[in-house]
């Protein structure tokens, strides 16, 4: 009997709004799957788009950017940096063959616990659609 399968995502969180909304939801008792594994930076316009390949090719079925919302990055346009390297991200990987779904940009307020927790879960279940990553970034062998 095979067991149900449940999809691995990483979740690049800013440390000023997002961080604090995934802190409030889990503070507040709010359902989230368990699957979804943080890494807190400090700005959504940090996460380089490397970053998120290395994620894909090592294991993640799907990745998360969740920043300030527009307007509210604490320094200045960094979410606005986050949204044009995701969106230049995802046409990379329908071109390559991947589903663009597997990576999501999002925007959370560190007022918004329910909100981080109701993405989590609509990013898990869209993730869990998909299915495991049936072509994989190959990781690139170094000969030292």
């Amino acid at each position: 009997m095979r067991e149900k399968y449940e999809p691995r995502i990483v979740a690049f969180l800013c440390n000023w709004c997002s961080y604090a909304a995934a802190d409030l939801a889990g503070v507040s008792r709010l359902k989230y799957p368990p699957n979804l594994r943080v890494i807190k930076v400090m700005c959504s316009g940090r996460v380089n788009p490397l970053h998120v390949l290395y994620a894909l090719s090592h294991g993640a079925d799907g990745v998360v950017v969740a920043g300030c919302h527009p307007g509210d990055c604490h320094y200045r346009h960094g979410n606005y940096i986050a949204r044009r390297r995701i969106a230049l991200l995802r046409n990379l990987l329908s071109f390559v063959g991947l589903e663009e779904d597997r990576v999501v940009l999002t925007w959370a307020s560190a007022a918004e616990g329910e909100k981080f927790a109701e993405m989590a879960r609509e990013v898990a279940d869209r993730v869990g659609k998909l299915g495991p990553l049936r072509h994989p970034i190959r990781k690139v062998e170094t000969y030292d």
